[in-house]
């Protein structure tokens, strides 16, 4: 099949708007560098546009009905946006669901030391990333400390111009001789990505007292966050690139940004769910946390979460029936919305070229994913993709079909299997990305529109 650059097809009207969408996805991508940070953004934009907590709607006593706009938190970390269709919610609904976690760097609950005059905090690297590539360059730390009194301090130092950054330290290159000829994954162990973030000793500790360094650094907490060296124990800290999404290429058509896998689908998921009003299928944007270790845990897709919800919506709407939950969980379509890596030409000998994604030529559909033999992956089913590309032709979006590299090499894995298992139809879809999982992805400025436009169309189906 033909492919085709898509940036040459845009009239004045479709540019203008392709340039609105994208600044509001970087302010996203800068905004939202955690999963906590990413269900704050959403509930912001989800109230300005009508949008209630389901919570709220619940305790005033009030049913749903056809074009209400609810959504649900889990954790602060897991949220649903549902609005309401003009047929029930038991005939199915069309879900969007993307994850908004990211590969990163973990603060250990026991992690602030010294070490011959450095203080240091002790890490444990998130999902799956290329070691190497996170020393020797600004680092920035996002989360929340939670006090035993169940007060939360956020914490985010390294993004404004006048805070400081953090770096994880390399080796030399002139005392890297042994270092060079160890293997990739060797390079680098996780045990010596510990951040570095102090060096100055507390002033007025006598000269003989050891730690000088690491209490100068508690005392600068305990000013700015009335925290305790213990108080890590419920910390919730992520190391992240510092800095803001950049426009990329000197025709600025790509953006360069951390946490594009998933966000870039996440936030164009939000954009269409937020933009469409009406439809017939109660329309859902689902976005989840820890799909980078296995969906596992309490806010993953693994969880009950949005099961629990989906019943609620059910109770609302049409009385309570575990039967009805089960037909609006079999009678769902989803797009799995996940990245999809880009062709690489500088790594031409790792991809398939007739199926693999290219810049500039639209959302991708991946039927299958998984490893070698699709192993751990949901097949998508003919009908289904067929609908889908009326669908898409429709609405005039620009689309394309591949598959996560050469049969032999890896894979990799979503959220769709987990979805699946409640019967029904489920594929792939999103935006195809270079550099995936590491500290800064490139994403093409025209798939991002498209994905917006195809994830709009699906919402209407």
């Amino acid at each position: 099949m033909e492919r085709k650059n898509i940036w040459t097809t845009y009239s004045e009207q479709q540019l203008q708007e392709l340039d609105s969408i994208n600044e509001k996805y970087k302010a996203c991508l800068d905004a939202g560098k955690t999963e906590r940070e990413c269900v704050e953004i959403s509930i912001r934009m989800a109230e300005k546009a009508g949008y209630r907590n389901l919570k709220d709607v619940q305790a005033a006593g009030e049913s749903l009905k056809a074009g209400d706009k609810v959504y649900a938190v889990n954790m602060d970390k897991m949220i649903a946006l549902f609005r309401i269709g003009s047929e029930p919610v038991s005939a199915g609904m069309n879900i969007l669901g993307a994850h908004i976690d990211s590969p990163r760097i973990d603060v250990k609950q026991n992690p602030l030391y010294e070490n011959e005059g450095f203080s240091y905090l002790d890490t444990h690297y998130y999902g799956g990333i290329k070691k190497y590539q996170w020393v020797a360059q600004p680092l920035a730390l996002h989360g929340v400390i939670v006090k035993k009194d169940g007060t939360v301090e956020k914490v985010c130092i390294g993004e404004d111009a006048s805070d400081p950054v953090f770096v994880i330290t390399d080796l030399l290159v002139h005392l890297a001789q042994e270092q060079l000829e160890k293997k990739a994954s060797k390079v680098i162990e996780g045990e010596k990505l510990d951040l570095l973030i102090g060096n100055c000793p507390l002033a007025d500790m006598a000269e003989d007292k050891k730690d000088t360094v690491k209490a100068n650094v508690l005392r600068l907490l305990k000013e700015k966050y009335n925290m305790d060296e213990e108080d890590f124990y419920s910390a919730e800290l992520e190391i992240v690139p510092a800095g803001k999404a950049r426009d990329c290429g000197i025709d600025r058509s790509m953006i360069l940004s951390y946490g594009q896998d998933d966000r870039v689908c996440a936030f164009t998921s939000l954009f269409a769910m937020l933009d469409v009003e009406e439809a017939k299928k109660t329309g859902c944007c689902l976005l989840v946390d820890k799909e980078e270790i296995g969906s596992v845990g309490a806010t993953g897709m693994h969880s009950r979460f949005f099961e629990n919800t989906v019943a609620e919506l059910i109770a609302m709407t049409e009385g309570e029936s575990e039967l009805k939950v089960r037909r609006a969980l079999a009678g769902s379509k989803m797009l799995s919305s996940d990245v999809s890596a880009a062709y690489d030409p500088m790594f031409a000998e790792a991809f398939e070229k007739r199926s693999s994604a290219f810049f500039a030529n639209g959302i991708t559909f991946n039927k299958f994913t998984g490893s070698r033999g699709k192993s751990g992956s949901n097949d998508a089913n003919a009908e289904y993709i067929a609908a889908l590309r009326k669908a898409m032709d429709d609405a005039e979006v620009a689309y394309q079909f591949a598959e996560l590299g050469r049969v032999d090499l890896g894979g990799g894995g979503t959220i769709a299997y987990i979805m699946a298992n409640y019967g029904m139809e489920v594929i792939d879809s999103g935006v195809a990305v270079l550099n995936m999982h590491a500290p800064y992805e490139v994403s093409s400025k025209a798939d991002v529109y498209e994905a917006v436009k195809g994830y709009r169309a699906f919402l209407k189906m």
